[in-house]
């Protein structure tokens, strides 16, 4: 008997940094890393960082000179949490009469509520000593451990803690605590008696400041968690999301966990013209990508179709329009990342680093996707420029050797050596685990490109370009003509992972060749053999796909990029066997995946990282961390809602007033139900069950279809 549905949009996240010894929040782009007891300590990874620097790399409460004992970590939101600890015990003693509670709250700075519990019958005399510095270290250094110690100079100024930067003074952090603390420079100190049953407080504020100026905080002195601006902040990106209820226990607790994560990294263009778009993923990545940030909201539409507008408007702000080789911008090209911490411009050349390959695809895909799940007219049209400019990009400098593929190589020793999404030194390579030698033209990014082409297609016939739709159509079937001869190793029964820089197939079998049944460039016959190398041990790890085929010569189950699992490279893959579920195997196929996804997101706490190692399941019982992991990380937090629309077969066209629902819904996943789903101007209810769907709710001139679209 299926369990009655259970909301997603509402109840507390899963725990932050579950499965670590770190607790990680974030807002926006503000984010902050301590252990489990709260503390910010000096020679780890830890720190608040603001615009991509740390401003605070200790914050170390001691309670009678010791350390406290902590006992547990309370989240309430993925931007804040409560630290339960205790005073250890006096005299080698057993219990502890004295809780503590630090209450932290990120958003653009840090705040934090110490309460100090006595519940003893005498009153306690108690000394609180918080220990503060700061080093402005960018982001890099503190993640690649290149981190200086100091860096900051400390003072005290009118009765508050201020640290500035060395040198140019652009970066700085004011320190403000109630309860009247004794403060030297890096030192609070509060020496306090707690009558006996009761509680004592103090409010401690960490503001960063940034050219002299401090930055305005997102919360207010004594103000409630639930009024906070964060707080409102995703309470209005709840209240605008989709609604969706399941009688799956952890497909709910996961959509939930996904719609919390989606909030908690959501940013917001600081020009004041109302654009979202999600940051890439914590610790290290909350800013603006392109492929990340553009593939999350692909993934989120049937949540919020406003995220994509936000994105694409965001990338388009800052596309390529020069020839520059240290940041290899190029004219049309859309950006890999954007970073504002001291070390950029070392590390990426500038502040904007655009080798990336895929991104300028996906950038036109989403366009004519978000078109289609009703985004604004008027904005889609002004976006068409951008999406001319990124396939003129693609025809002159992304295809290098006028062959037709689109292939990459970095510019300068100092630019990524691959810009695929498996963008480490030695994320390509062939079965022997030889690398490919640039330039490189991948299988995925070819169907991107055939993908792109079809969508600009469909803009152009829509908006009343019938020449230009028919031009770009003719392109893409040549392009798709092209790549089914040269990439199709006939000899194994897969698409090579790419072409080297000599023209010859990269023979390895990885997770890539199934995003090229996401965009449909395979045939039926080499969906129907790609099927049976993906669903075999080889691939299926039992908690997803694996990015790279054990039998592969590079293959290592520990492996960033040869070996592990990535949940958002897996849902993608099951996107693409739905799209050929007329193929045997496909669905079933899909369906294990998924299973495997969503058991391996129970063991995570219903978060999915970045990644994990890609050991058989028949050797552990639950997935096993990658260290490094990300978590929460966009594309992984928006997987599971691709898995869902999938499963659906939900493919909407609002300009038409259309909606093609499909289900094939696993067994176990029970009644789905959509309530709010909205289209443009209008909303659709919807239930599905197996492969039975009900509409609830639509407009009378809209069309329902049962089949593909």
């Amino acid at each position: 008997m299926t369990a009655p549905p259970a909301a997603f949009n509402t109840g507390a996240p899963a725990r932050i940094g579950a499965g670590s010894a770190t607790v990680t929040l974030v807002e926006g782009a503000t984010f902050c890393l301590s252990d489990c007891q709260g503390d910010i300590v000096v020679g780890r990874p830890h720190g608040l960082f603001f615009r991509d620097a740390r401003v605070l790399s200790k914050w170390e409460l001691r309670v009678d000179g010791q350390a406290p004992e902590p006992l547990s970590v309370q989240p309430s939101a993925a931007f804040a949490t409560q630290f339960i600890l205790r005073r250890a015990p006096h005299g080698g003693g057993v219990d502890s009469t004295l809780l503590l509670v630090r209450e932290r709250l990120v958003a653009d700075g840090l705040r934090e509520t110490i309460s100090v519990h006595n519940l003893d019958h005498e009153p306690t005399v108690v000394v609180l000593e918080l220990h503060v510095d700061a080093d402005f270290a960018d982001l890099f250094s503190v993640k690649e451990g290149r981190a200086a110690p100091g860096g900051a100079e400390v003072a005290v100024v009118d009765g508050e803690l201020a640290l500035r930067e060395w040198g140019d003074r652009l970066r700085g952090l004011t320190v403000t605590a109630s309860g009247e603390p004794m403060v030297s420079p890096g030192l609070l100190t509060w020496r306090v008696v707690v009558p006996a049953g009761q509680a004592w407080h103090t409010e401690i504020h960490a503001e960063p400041t940034w050219a002299n100026k401090t930055v305005r905080a997102r919360f207010r002195r004594g103000e409630n968690l639930e009024s906070s601006a964060p707080a409102r902040r995703l309470e209005a990106w709840r209240d605008t999301a989709t609604t969706v209820e399941a009688g799956h226990r952890v497909l709910t607790e996961v959509l939930r966990q996904t719609e919390s994560d989606l909030g908690a990294l959501l940013m917001h263009d600081e020009t004041g013209r109302g654009r979202s778009f999600v940051a890439a993923g914590a610790p290290w990545f909350m800013t603006l990508f392109g492929r990340d940030s553009l593939l999350t909201a692909w993934m989120a539409l049937p949540l919020d179709v406003g995220l994509s507008m936000g994105t694409l408007q965001q990338l388009a702000a800052v596309q390529g329009r020069r020839v520059e080789p240290i940041t290899e911008e190029e004219p049309g090209r859309i950006m890999h990342e954007i970073r504002r911490g001291p070390a950029s411009t070392d590390v990426l050349g500038g502040a904007i680093y655009y080798g990336s390959v895929d991104a300028t695809l996906l950038f036109v895909m989403l366009l004519a996707e978000a078109w289609r799940w009703g985004a604004d007219e008027s904005a889609v049209r002004a976006l068409l420029p951008a999406a001319d400019a990124a396939l003129a990009w693609a025809e002159r400098y992304g295809d290098r050797d006028g062959d037709g593929f689109v292939e990459y190589q970095r510019a300068t020793d100092r630019g990524l050596i691959n810009q695929g999404w498996k963008d480490s030194f030695d994320g390509i390579n062939d079965a022997g685990g030889r690398s490919a030698e640039p330039p490189v033209a991948l299988c995925e990014v070819q169907g991107y490109y055939y993908a792109a082409l079809l969508a600009r297609a469909e803009l152009a016939e829509a908006f009343d370009d019938i020449a230009r739709a028919a031009q770009l159509r003719e392109s893409a079937q040549t392009l798709r003509t092209r790549f089914l001869e040269t990439f199709w190793l006939p000899q194994h029964g897969w698409y090579a992972v790419a072409l080297d820089g000599h023209k010859h197939p990269v023979d390895a079998l990885t997770s890539n060749v199934a995003h090229c049944l996401w965009t449909g460039i395979a045939t039926d016959e080499h969906a129907a053999a790609l099927v049976e190398h993906l669903a075999t041990d080889q691939m299926d790890s039992g908690f997803g796909l694996r990015t790279l085929a054990t039998t592969m010569g590079a293959y290592n189950p520990m492996s960033y990029h040869n070996g592990a699992v990535w949940p958002h490279d897996t849902a993608i893959a099951v996107a693409g066997l739905l799209r050929y579920r007329h193929v045997p195997g496909a669905l079933a196929l899909a369906q294990r995946l998924a299973a495997g996804l969503l058991d391996a997101a129970d063991a995570f706490g219903a978060r999915l990282p970045e990644l994990y190692c890609g050991f058989p399941r028949s050797q552990f019982r639950a997935p096993i961390p990658y260290p490094t992991s990300c978590s929460p990380q966009a594309w992984s937090s928006a997987a599971p809602v691709l898995l869902l629309r999938s499963f659906l077969g939900l493919e909407p066209h609002t300009p038409h007033r259309q909606i093609a629902v499909s289900p094939h819904l696993p067994e176990a996943w029970g009644r789905v139900v959509l309530t709010d789903l909205r289209l443009g101007n209008i909303a659709v209810d919807l239930e599905a069950e197996g492969e039975t769907v009900k509409i609830l709710r639509m407009p009378e001139d809209w069309q329902l279809h049962t089949a593909p679209r």
